[in-house]
């Protein structure tokens, strides 16, 4: 299958699968970088290339990330002067709002992991995950999960970051919240300090923060609980055989 998708490829006026990634995807993400249809647009790309095993984030911020770098830019120029900030949309926005606990908003659902897991793999997973999750890595649950061709977490995993989008576009749209100031924070700063650093100094951005990790757990949850239960089964079906001939065994001493 993998032979006759390149064959097709290279027969097609793209030439190559680099090509038509390019014209297909990052000539139209360019347009659209810094709209909100175009964040939207964008966090269902990452979303869906995540939960077929391909790194999301390196294939389309490539060709969406100059965009918000330009504007992150010209906030921080609109800041220094004490001007009006002209964008919402820039790399801060998408990493310090949109995706607490790493890609996916995953740190609603590592919250679970540790507090209400029922299934000791899960439960340890979680211990394992906090820490990266704290500093927005989210590899440990894509992979360890895992989430990658997942039918459980599929939708939520796309769903939250949209949800996140479309509430934070609005709370900054409306002036409820301070927009992002160009200020270039690493996307592991912990959340809550992110969100006042990343605005100049606004307790709003802490609280948007606040709201959208509520909005993740949220709908994070009926989906944590059918694969929590799940595997919670599965260990103690593997358990009783175990049990089972632990007694036997002593029987016979």
């Amino acid at each position: 299958m993998v032979l006759a998708l390149r064959l097709a490829v290279e027969a097609s006026p793209f030439g190559d699968i680099n090509s038509m990634i390019a014209t297909l995807i990052g000539i139209p993400m360019h347009h659209v970088g810094g709209t909100l249809p175009g964040m939207i647009i964008s966090v269902i790309l990452i979303g869906i290339l995540w939960t077929l095993g391909l790194h999301g984030d390196a294939i389309v911020l490539v060709f969406i990330q100059p965009v918000w770098l330009s504007n992150m830019s010209e906030n921080l120029t609109a800041f220094q002067n004490g001007q009006p900030i002209p964008h919402i949309i820039t790399q801060q926005f998408y990493d310090l709002w949109i995706a607490p606990g790493g890609t996916g908003a995953l740190l609603g659902l590592v919250i679970f992991m540790l507090l209400r897991s029922r299934s000791q793999q899960m439960k340890q997973l979680g211990k394992i995950a906090a820490p990266g999750a704290l500093f927005n890595i989210s590899e440990p649950m894509v992979f360890g999960i895992p989430l990658v061709m997942n039918p459980y977490f599929f939708l939520p995993f796309i769903l939250t970051p949209v949800l996140l989008v479309i509430v934070s576009y609005t709370a900054m749209a409306t002036g409820l919240v301070a927009p992002p100031a160009g200020i270039a924070l690493p996307f592991t700063t912990p959340i809550f300090i992110s969100g006042y650093l990343a605005t100049g100094g606004h307790i709003s951005g802490t609280v948007l923060q606040v709201v959208n990790l509520a909005i993740s757990l949220v709908v994070y949850y009926p989906f944590f609980r059918a694969w929590d239960r799940l595997k919670a089964k599965e260990e103690h079906a593997s358990a009783q055989p175990q049990a089972s001939a632990a007694i036997a065994d002593a029987d016979r001493a």
